[in-house]
Parts: structure tokens; sequence; C-alpha cells
């Protein structure tokens, strides 16, 4: 199954966010861009890509212990910004950023340990994917607008491990669907 661990927004921050996507939708260009859905917002923590289901366990396991070495943090969507000349446009972070680097740093410990090849080791950049394009597009009037946007902070309580279920219609423009597989809480310092 194709796997990632995540921090997921609550509901009041992905519709505070659907707001100014709202507005970037509006802009010239817009549909030059495949839009995520907000059901789908997330901020990855470590993808996995394909795990058999027999390292599961084991994955969980080692992720639930991350959990647990990793206390609560403030977060809150700000800014944005893009990947591979617009290929991807995102909404940034801001807040405990240190902690929210260290969970990402344990939840690509805890697969590698369980046996999950993770390939070379990147700088985490904390990010929220709000589109895609298949070419390179100037996104910058977008990254302008999210520049200004500045959400509401929010407590991150818990770790979530997310399948990935890709399309499989062959539909244009359709989406991949997430299911949480499981969530652990961030419990290190809790009383």
């Amino acid at each position: 199954m194709r796997l990632f661990a995540a921090v997921l927004p609550p509901d009041e921050v992905v519709d505070e966010l659907g707001l100014v996507i709202g507005e970037l939708k509006g802009l010239v260009g817009a549909e030059r861009l495949r839009w995520t859905v907000p059901a789908g917002w997330h901020f990855t923590l470590a993808f996995y890509g394909e795990v058999d289901e027999d390292v599961v366990p084991e994955l969980s396991r080692r992720l639930e212990r991350a959990a647990g070495r990793s206390g609560p943090f403030p977060l809150a969507v700000r800014g944005g910004g893009q990947f591979g000349h617009g290929r991807a446009l995102w909404a940034g972070a801001e807040g405990g950023l240190g902690a929210l680097r260290l969970l990402a740093d344990r939840a690509e410990a805890a697969a590698r340990k369980a046996g999950v090849p993770m390939g070379e080791h990147r700088r985490y950049t904390p990010h929220l994917t709000v589109a895609r394009s298949r070419e390179d597009l100037d996104v910058r009037p977008y990254v302008a607008v999210l520049n200004s946007f500045a959400g509401r902070t929010w407590t991150v309580a818990d770790l979530a491990l997310v399948r990935s279920n890709l399309p499989t219609s062959g539909v244009a423009g359709e989406q991949p669907r997430y299911e949480v597989v499981d969530r652990w809480a961030l419990t290190a310092g809790a009383v």
C-alpha cells in the first residue's frame, strides 16, 4: 500500500485556507492548474511510497514511539511557494517549525528502522500542496496571494499514517483519495 506520515490540519483551518484558494481559482490562468481537494490537504512528514503490508505493523509501532517522544506544538498555515517552476503550488507554515521538522525526521527514521527504503535524506520543507501542473507555469501571482495569508494557529496533537489511493478511473482531474490508517497522540511532556 502507498503510505505517508502527515500532520492533518483541523477543519476550521482547512475552511479558512479554502477561502484563499477560492480567490486563487479566480485569477487569470487558474484553469491551467490542477487544484487539490481540501479534504486531502496535509503536511507530509515522510513519504514512504509502496510499503508491503507485512511491514506496516512494525512501521506503526515505530511511528507510535516517535509520536510518544514528541510533544504538541503550535502551527499555522502561512505564506506560500512553489516547487519545480510552478509544477507544485503550496501553502507554507509558521509556528513550531522546529518541532515539525523534528517530527518529520522521526517519521523518516521510523520508516528506515522498520525496513522501508527511504532513499536520500532531504531537508524538510513544510508545505501543503494546493495545486499542481504538468508544465512549467509562472505562479508568482498565486504565491503573492498566499504570501499575504496568515491562518489561525492550532495545536498539532497527533501524527497520522495515511494511505494514498491513486486514481484508477482514467477520468481527467480525478484526485487521489486519502484514508487515515492510524493516528498517535504527541504525548511527550504531557501531564
